[in-house]
């Protein structure tokens, strides 16, 4: 089959590798998931070539850059792509399908790979996915996960997943756990435009016939903005309700935020960007019980003063269902009752 030199976003399934030009940078904000980053000029270099463009002359720099775009393909060729036979398929891309996606292209294609170039690069492909961000959540039928902070509700999503269900796991996707306390450790959130290209390929790859799964969310994620078309559609569609007992949301989220136990000054800083929502005299009692130790009687405060009545609140206000919800009480949130659980919802969804 012959492939055109330049295609559109529609076309990236057909090809077998689907290869960034850009910079390590501009790779590192966004990117079309699944591509590999073969820069044919480095952050470095490229800054280099901009300066050499600005202050000695045009002919100069371009000289200077096609020396270096050169070494740079043919160490990626050499490194990357000299074990792939003849009918290896890529796709090149760079910021708008210019001279540094055309270069590679070019080479690529005269070795005798059936090489084509994404039309408009990336700044093609944003566009496109934010167009599609706008359509597509509306073309899926959800099932909203809620319950009060403790639930267990990424962990009986994780379940679902294991079981074969469609999941949405916006809170991964983020590397948040969508609270004041909510950062992951280790684990900075990505690019606005990262999440973006993350919910899309994920949303495009679900059957529209089966229902996808998905938690119950504000309009951030952290410092992420969940899509508008989905938040909507989110809002707008069944929910079920998890209502777990009191003592076991408190053991989940003492196991859960383990990672803040032993640095209570940080905990403390957190908890402290409460003021204002709570009194002095709570945000002292919080920080008593920190210092002390307490962390099941600091985690039911927690909960009974502010994740709850908040909690509450933002769902009822929301999620115009939540009244007809599928009530779920299971009396344990360990692996087997979220297991157990996640074969009953799936069961009951195709009945």
């Amino acid at each position: 089959m012959k492939f055109p030199n330049v295609v559109t976003v529609a076309q990236l399934a057909a090809f077998d590798e689907v290869i960034d030009v850009r910079s390590p940078s501009e790779y590192a904000e966004d990117h079309v998931p699944g591509a590999i980053n073969c820069p044919v000029l480095d952050d470095a270099e490229r800054a280099a070539i901009g300066t050499m463009y600005k202050h000695v002359s045009a002919f100069d720099a371009k000289k200077r850059g096609a020396a270096l775009v050169a070494k740079n393909i043919a160490r990626h060729i050499e490194e990357k792509f000299a074990a792939h036979g003849k009918n290896w398929r890529p796709l090149v891309y760079c910021w708008r399908g210019g001279k540094r996606s055309g270069a590679m292209a070019h080479i690529l294609s005269e070795i005798g790979w059936h090489a084509a170039q994404l039309d408009g690069g990336y700044r093609a492909y944003r566009r496109e996915i934010l167009a599609q961000l706008a359509e597509l959540p509306r073309s899926l039928q959800y099932r909203v996960v809620c319950g009060a902070t403790g639930s267990a509700k990424s962990r009986l999503l994780q379940a679902l997943a294991a079981a074969g269900a469609q999941v949405l796991d916006l809170e991964e996707i983020a590397c948040h756990r969508g609270s004041v306390l909510g950062d992951i450790p280790e684990h900075a959130q990505p690019a606005q435009k990262m999440f973006d290209s993350r919910v899309w390929d994920r949303l495009r790859k679900f059957d529209p016939m089966q229902p996808v799964y998905v938690e119950a969310e504000s309009k951030k994620i952290g410092q992420l903005q969940v899509p508008d078309a989905l938040l909507a559609s989110m809002r707008e569609s069944p929910c079920v309700l998890i209502e777990a007992p009191l003592d076991e949301r408190v053991a989940f989220l003492v196991d859960e935020y383990i990672h803040f136990l032993g640095k209570p000054s940080e905990l403390k800083t957190k908890l402290g960007c409460l003021v204002g929502l709570q009194s002095k005299e709570t945000i002292e009692r919080w920080t008593e019980q920190i210092e002390n130790q307490r962390w099941h009687e600091l985690v039911a405060d927690l909960l009974a003063n502010h994740y709850d009545p908040a909690y509450l609140r933002a769902t009822k206000k929301n999620f115009a269902r939540l009244a007809d919800a599928r009530l779920l009480r299971p009396s344990k949130l360990d692996s087997k009752s979220l297991k157990r659980l996640a074969t009953q919802m799936i069961e009951e969804a195709q009945t």
